[in-house]
């Protein structure tokens, strides 16, 4: 008897965890509900209730304690580690790993670090925004400067990230950045025009990944999880808009 309960526990902790991740990544909220259910009917545990949104995961299993809660505070965009949970996931439905080492497998990639550097996830922000001016009919003559505004402006949204844990903040200093430095390209006569600079330096911290699920969650029925994915994206371009009027305010 001990021993069922023992492995209800770890099951219960696997899909947890699982469902973590995932969330703190970026997927969907229906992805990770789907995932843990079928991670714990994999392992005996047909009948599970998973409850997920954008700050929590609550978790439980008919007949079964405990009914376990996970907070989750800080969400980013890396959908590697969601690939690797959902290769994970198969394995397990497969049968072929057991709920050690499946826990093991999920701390493992929980502890990894980012993938990609700091400088690297830089200079494709910087690459990006020229090829966004150019997308939205800029001209090549305002691609270096693009480059160099989206560049310094991410450089900042990086930087704000770690030094400050304020929501939004990070994305309105790296607008007013953008905004400035832009301003300054065009008067010193490197930039032609600032409206495509400016919306090509932007793009890369504007929140898609966000916008996207929320729909995705509204057509799956979450309502819940879609009008705080969706408040959460409104207000984070409200703020990339606050700053570039702000730089723009200065200017004038």
């Amino acid at each position: 008897m001990e021993r069922n309960e023992s492995k209800t526990y770890d099951v219960i902790d696997v899909c947890l965890l699982a469902g973590k991740i995932m969330l703190m990544c970026g997927a969907e909220t229906y992805r990770v509900e789907d995932t843990m259910m079928r991670m714990a009917a994999a392992y005996g545990m047909e009948h599970s209730h998973s409850f997920v949104m954008p700050t929590g995961i609550i978790f439980s299993i008919d007949g079964k304690d405990p009914t376990k809660l996970v907070r989750v505070t800080e969400r980013s965009t890396d959908l590697s580690k969601v690939t690797k949970v959902n290769s994970i996931s198969r394995q397990i439905t497969a049968g072929s790993i057991s709920v050690q080492e499946a826990y093991q497998q999920l701390k493992a990639v929980d502890e990894k670090k980012e993938m990609y550097a700091g400088w690297i996830q830089t200079t494709a922000a910087a690459i990006s925004s020229g090829c966004f001016l150019i997308m939205f009919q800029g001209q090549w003559q305002d691609f270096f400067s693009a480059v160099l505004a989206g560049g310094f402006g991410f450089i900042c949204f990086l930087y704000m990230s770690k030094l400050l844990q304020l929501k939004f903040f990070a994305e309105f200093s790296a607008a007013f950045v953008i905004g400035i430095i832009s301003l300054l390209l065009v008067y010193v006569g490197l930039g032609n025009q600032i409206d495509k600079i400016i919306i090509g330096s932007v793009m890369p911290l504007v929140p898609g990944l966000l916008i996207t699920n929320a729909v995705r969650d509204l057509l799956a029925g979450h309502l819940i999880s879609c009008l705080s994915k969706g408040a959460e994206a409104f207000l984070t371009a409200f703020a990339i808009g606050a700053g570039i009027a702000l730089a723009i305010g200065f200017a004038i």
